[in-house]
């Protein structure tokens, strides 16, 4: 396909309609916003996964839920217009007063939090540790709050750990979940297997103190590797957390396992967002496969900020010029013309586009969200978007 608009295309070049006839017919993406517990947003970074997101929200709410909306990092006027309070430590949500300016009724409630990955560590072990003294002294000891630092760096890890928790606790019917960039958001959908099998007791044992002859002086030798790698004391101390974490493992790799369970059940449902730029489909692609090899559940695309949707467009050939009227009005008119045959031509490559994505899923579960100017960053933009995402308008 060309990358640059033709120069002039007649008055019959016009697109038909996407889907004639279907204004208000409901989308794939409506049973999901009122059935699932969990619906994840994946995509390469830049193309609108959070808007999206939020938008899936604001669609559930209308519908009657009770949303959370968890998202890595939003668009500081993204956050403030849903009311995201910064360095949060718990769900918030969106002022009743901010879900009154919309144009659409919003019957249910909306929470939004940006995912504070060292509260869901500390949330962990407070949930799994058995008593007040375990819980201090994990929280206490160096390697843990380094380990917290580390994690606080790599939100995918503790996203599972959320977005589970918060979905199963009963406080929420939906759990929308904007991921990181696709890359790293696999690491997310990989989380839990890679935390079951670190946890297993035989790797986990190869640090602790041993018994015997034989074992003390592999255990010796274990820690002359790590002193000389770490310093003086590192081995102590790795013992140490590892000890204070004992007991746990057997919880944590369990609620690994339920993760995991719930992100392959029917409760789940992951959307691919995409947009008409190259590096985008191919990202978008890539991520489509691995979600397949994974075994998770792809409900379908969302084709971001296309002209897909001409919404009845009328080309200025429709204009009839007055009998008197001079050359610099002809001019214009022809100039009018050829712009408006660069947004034919860009309404038809996001049409075969979106025709594309619909023939990469087995039910056709694509759909494509209008350009709405630039970046969606309030509430009532966040409404325009849902609507569309929920509801077909024809092209």
């Amino acid at each position: 396909m060309s990358s640059h608009p033709p120069s002039s295309r007649g008055p019959s070049s016009r697109p038909p309609d996407l889907v004639p006839g279907l204004r208000d017919a409901m989308t794939f993406i409506d049973p999901l916003v009122r059935e699932k517990k969990v619906i994840v947003c994946c995509g390469a970074g830049g193309v609108g996964k959070t808007t999206t997101a939020a938008a899936i929200g604001v669609a559930a709410a209308a519908a009657g839920r009770r949303v959370l909306v968890l998202t890595i990092d939003p668009a500081r006027r993204l956050a403030e217009a849903m009311g995201i309070p910064e360095a949060a430590r718990a769900p918030a949500p969106v002022p009743r007063a901010k879900l009154d300016q919309l144009d659409i009724p919003v019957q249910g409630e909306l929470c939004a939090w940006m995912l504070a990955p060292e509260v869901v560590f500390e949330s962990m072990v407070r949930r799994l540790a058995s008593d007040e003294d375990r819980v201090k002294e994990i929280l206490s000891n160096r390697l843990y709050q380094h380990l917290s630092k580390i994690v606080a760096g790599m939100q995918e890890y503790t996203a599972a750990e959320a977005l589970y928790t918060l979905s199963t606790e009963g406080r929420y019917d939906l759990v929308v979940l904007d991921t990181p960039p696709s890359r790293n958001a696999l690491e997310f959908l990989e989380a839990p297997r890679k935390l079951s099998m670190f946890l297993d007791e035989r790797i986990i044992g190869v640090f602790m103190p041993k018994k015997g002859a034989i074992m003390r002086a592999a255990s010796d030798l274990i820690e002359r590797v790590f002193t000389r790698a770490f310093g003086e004391g590192f081995y102590q101390e790795l013992q140490g957390f590892l000890g204070a974490f004992s007991g746990m493992f057997g919880g944590m790799r369990a609620h690994a396992e339920a993760v995991r369970t719930l992100l392959t059940s029917d409760e789940a449902a992951f959307l691919l967002v995409t947009s008409p730029e190259p590096a985008a489909l191919a990202e978008a692609s890539f991520f489509q496969a691995k979600i397949k090899d994974l075994g998770l559940p792809f409900a379908g695309y969302v084709l971001n900020r296309s002209w897909a949707y001409t919404r009845g467009f009328t080309g200025p050939e429709s204009i009839a010029l007055p009998a008197g009227a001079g050359e610099v009005e002809r001019v214009a008119l022809k100039k009018l013309g050829q712009l408006a045959d660069g947004e034919r031509w860009r309404a038809q490559r996001d049409r075969d586009l979106l025709a594309r994505l619909r023939m990469e899923t087995a039910s056709g579960s694509a759909i494509a969200t209008p350009h709405l100017g630039g970046a969606v960053e309030d509430l009532v933009g966040l409404g325009a978007l849902a609507r569309n995402l929920v509801r077909l308008e024809s092209a």
